[in-house]
């Protein structure tokens, strides 16, 4: 898989899980209604995307703890939503696709926050998936 596919795949996750987050919807429901028939997406772009987000809704209260532990002073409903289900799609890749290397995520994760976040959020997102990494690592 493509650099530019896993980008697309991990876009595509994020406007998943910002679906279920504005909307109250259940996995089952976005999946539903995400994906319009005769959407030509890619295979390989749908089935990394849907990884993402099943790993991120599966272990939601699991990450956004470790948004809650690594964030000063900010409460997870007081974040942007992009913000938030952006900070979910990448916990969510550190926590359940170990072989990607966490610079990499947080990368990732800033080239889309680019693109759907406002600019003052790029700072903020950065330290806190760099605070969350670290956390994450063998002690």
């Amino acid at each position: 898989m493509t650099t530019k596919t896993r980008r697309k795949s991990r876009e595509l996750a994020m406007q998943m899980l910002f679906q279920a987050d504005m909307g109250h919807q259940s996995e089952d429901e976005v999946r539903a209604t995400f994906w319009r028939a005769g959407d030509p997406v890619e295979t390989e772009v749908r089935g990394f995307a849907e990884d993402l987000f099943r790993v991120a809704m599966v272990r939601q209260a699991e990450i956004d703890e470790l948004i809650l532990k690594n964030s000063k002073n900010w409460r997870i409903e007081r974040m942007a939503g992009v913000d938030r289900n952006l900070l979910r799609m990448a916990i969510g890749e550190m926590l359940g696709f170990k072989s990607t290397p966490f610079p990499v995520v947080i990368n990732e994760a800033l080239e889309i926050a680019r693109r759907y976040s406002a600019s003052e959020s790029i700072n903020f997102l950065n330290g806190l998936l760099d605070a969350v990494a670290h956390s994450l690592l063998p002690k």
